[in-house]
């Protein structure tokens, strides 16, 4: 998707994607060890009455599905951060997470005409409707290499 094609209000969405419970574990082993994300047993103690996956796999199934849905063909080249995010409900292995992603602005840089500004709203659901990722996003675009 070009940045001439984003506009206020649009909704993106992505078919939902399984959280397979091997790629939770080696996620969670490899960068988010917590003993909720790595440890079945005594994750069946705890809180969550089980593994959940980490906010970090989470956000990067969010990530994987903007790409593939928006991102993959467009002129974006990075992001200066998120302005929020906040995981509301537990992922857990066998969960079919769906992107929703709402346009909030498209401009372009008052410095800079050839840098394009979204702000979105990403937000991902599981199978049962609950909302389980809450992120406000901002994506750049390089207009330079447009052909607007």
């Amino acid at each position: 998707m070009k940045f001439s094609e984003f506009k206020v209000g649009m909704v993106i969405e992505h078919p939902p994607v399984m959280v397979d419970e091997a790629e939770m574990l080696a996620f969670a082993k490899a960068y988010d060890p917590q003993w909720f994300h790595v440890d079945a047993e005594r994750a069946h103690e705890g809180r969550w009455d089980g593994l959940i996956a980490s906010g970090w796999l989470t956000c990067s199934l969010a990530m994987r599905m903007a790409v593939d849905a928006v991102l993959h063909d467009s002129e974006s080249f990075g992001s200066p951060g998120l302005e929020k995010l906040r995981w509301l409900h537990p992922v857990r292995a066998g969960d079919a997470l769906r992107l929703e992603a709402v346009v909030n602005s498209v401009r372009t840089s008052e410095t800079r005409k050839e840098l394009g500004i979204v702000r979105w709203a990403w937000r991902l659901y599981n199978q049962r409707d609950e909302q389980v990722l809450d992120a406000e996003v901002t994506s750049l675009f390089d207009l330079k290499t447009s052909t607007q």
